[in-house]
């Protein structure tokens, strides 16, 4: 669910815009970068803390 979100939210920003996910879901660490890249979207920052993941995105567009 948190790629879905992920998609969904990054189709409605501008280029350039940055996004922040924060998510619970462990397969989220394989499945956003796997997404990003084959995207034109870029994956800024990623880590982990506690079971929570997050990640910054910038929309590529």
């Amino acid at each position: 669910m948190p790629l879905l979100k992920t998609k969904l939210e990054l189709n409605s920003m501008a280029t350039g815009e940055e996004l922040e996910v924060i998510a619970t879901d462990a397969g989220s660490a394989r499945d956003i970068p796997a997404y990003l890249g084959m995207s034109s979207h870029s994956l800024i920052s990623q880590s982990e803390h506690h079971g929570e993941f997050r990640f910054v995105i910038k929309c590529g567009g």
